[in-house]
């Protein structure tokens, strides 16, 4: 159990420890929380490679001292050569999820940490927030129990991969618990960013470097994609409910399927949770989010075949699919589902910065592809497009890949600030709504709501199947009352890395504070 709580100047969460740590002593040399959270952010590409990285996507949800929220949207769009005749040419009928032709998104991370420093301003230099990535990269970090098992369980799709080795196989196996990680050429070029600026990653030096790196290895990113590449400020999509305005990230994530999640979950009005009719509630109301969030091909905005919010807004709508979920029979399932690897965290600071922020490569250690000159493991966020002419997520140049990413924030009436998020593919929503709904609608006690056991309909990181997964410190009788009504159960160890890395804060009207980190992760909630 990791909960702090402090009562005035800031507290951050996230997945490990030491990146914690390096917010915290932001906040402590007067940083804001925005600045804390990219020290969170830079740090984590560090010492939690095999989740996230500067070669990777990033969104932000951020609430201001003066109560604007708004959105840094800094995910990249497919390359110009990433087209059919690409893949046709390479003999492929679905793009490969490892590899330089899984590489075929610009990583737009970088973008991100400019755009929201811009916004925010603060008193601390860039190389002052990147000190402490810098050091361990440099210097070393050990390798943490997760760390170590997934290098040891996906090295044999991974070990023959441009880069991979020299980086995450120095010793000629796969990362063991304990070893120290050593990253010389990221440590390098986080100090060339500080030189040349957050920019020189898509227009200067860093750029030149990892285009001449992409174009060796055959990923069809160019040097005119990364200069194409730009974040971009987007309004947040929200939902009334459970006496709070709910916030999430507007396509191409799946916020949308957040928020309607928690919107039908309330038209239901159970009145106790842990029992059946909440487990089972929220997750016949995810049934319904997910295949609504197909019907409306959420991806990029730009081709969505209506409007989020609108969506969201539209009453019938809300209540023809409350109306479809059957308070005591499952729904048949599955249906397709992605997945995804990630990495959530939040800050807060007493001037009224809240941060909510999501940074990923997709798969494990991302397409495999490590870029020599600049130590940048690349993502694979493309593989998730479809092969086709046309329809939902189809490839097209330009076109941004659909998200399973989205942080989370909530405006309580009575004056409460909430950020919230945690890792998993499609169990991104179904955690985020059964923290939600343990703290804000039955009143259960913010770290217990993180910690308590939690459950996954479908696939999240490292899964394949699609049954409905529990971990086995639930009460055996609400196990056999979902058996009984039609749910596939399979039960799962007691703190399951399969149900993500989550994290919360609250900051409260008087200006304390209290945090979160999840004891399936390698995190803390840190505070001061």
């Amino acid at each position: 159990m990791r909960q702090t709580s402090a009562p005035k100047q800031g507290i951050v969460t996230s997945p490990h420890f030491l990146a914690s740590r390096a917010g915290l002593s932001v906040l402590k040399d007067g940083g804001n929380a925005v600045e804390a959270a990219v020290t969170v952010a830079a740090t984590l590409a560090v010492v939690y490679p095999h989740m996230t990285g500067i070669g990777g996507d990033s969104f932000w949800l951020v609430r201001s001292p003066a109560g604007e929220i708004f959105c840094v949207d800094a995910c990249g769009a497919a390359a110009e050569a990433a087209d059919l005749d690409l893949y046709a040419s390479a003999g492929l009928k679905h793009i490969p999820f490892r590899g330089p032709l899984a590489a075929n998104t610009v990583a737009g991370t970088i973008s991100g940490w400019e755009q929201v420093l811009r916004r925010a301003g603060g008193s601390l230099s860039l190389a002052r927030l990147l000190r402490d990535a810098i050091q361990l990269a440099r210097d070393g970090v050990p390798v943490t129990k997760s760390g170590a098992s997934v290098a040891a369980g996906k090295d044999g799709e991974l070990a023959g991969f441009s880069g991979y080795a020299a980086t995450f196989r120095p010793d000629q196996r796969p990362l063991q618990e304990g070893d120290i990680l050593r990253q010389p050429k990221l440590a390098e070029t986080l100090e060339r960013l500080i030189a040349n600026g957050l920019s020189d990653y898509y227009t200067g030096e860093i750029a030149a470097d990892i285009a001449s790196d992409l174009a060796e290895i055959g990923s069809p990113v160019s040097a005119a994609d990364l200069a194409a590449h730009k974040a971009q400020e987007s309004t947040p999509l929200s939902v009334r409910a459970f006496g709070a305005e709910l916030y999430n990230f507007a396509p191409p994530t799946q916020g949308f399927a957040s928020l309607l999640i928690l919107a039908l979950f309330e038209r239901l009005k159970v009145s106790q949770g842990e029992g059946f009719e909440h487990v089972h509630g929220l997750v016949e109301a995810t049934k319904q989010a997910f295949a609504t969030y197909k019907q409306i091909e959420l991806g990029d905005p730009s081709l969505m075949l209506r409007d989020a919010q609108e969506a969201l807004n539209d009453t019938g709508l809300i209540d023809d699919l409350v109306a479809d979920i059957d308070p005591a029979k499952a729904r048949i399932w599955p249906e397709p589902t992605q997945g995804g690897d990630t990495t959530w965290f939040g800050a807060m600071d007493a001037a009224g910065w809240s941060v909510s922020a999501i940074q990923s490569t997709y798969f494990e250690f991302g397409s495999g592809i490590v870029l020599p000159k600049t130590g940048i493991t690349w993502q694979n966020r493309g593989a998730s497009f479809v092969l086709a002419d046309s329809g939902w997520n189809a490839l097209k140049p330009g076109r941004k890949p659909f998200h399973t990413l989205n942080p989370a924030m909530a405006l309580f009436d009575d004056g409460r600030t909430m950020v919230y998020g945690t890792m998993g593919g499609e169990g991104q929503p179904q955690t985020q709504a059964a923290i939600f709904t343990r703290y804000a609608a039955y009143g259960m006690d913010l770290q217990a709501a993180v910690s308590a056991p939690r459950w996954l309909l479908g696939r999240t990181w490292g899964e394949t199947s699609t049954s409905l997964k529990l971990e086995n410190r639930f009460d055996p009788a609400l196990i056999d009352a979902l058996k009984e009504a039609g749910h596939d159960v399979e039960i799962l160890p007691d703190f399951s890395e399969t149900m993500g890395h989550a994290g919360a804060l609250v900051r409260h009207p008087d200006g304390g504070f209290i945090g979160a980190s999840d004891p399936r992760s390698d995190g803390e909630a840190s505070a001061w």
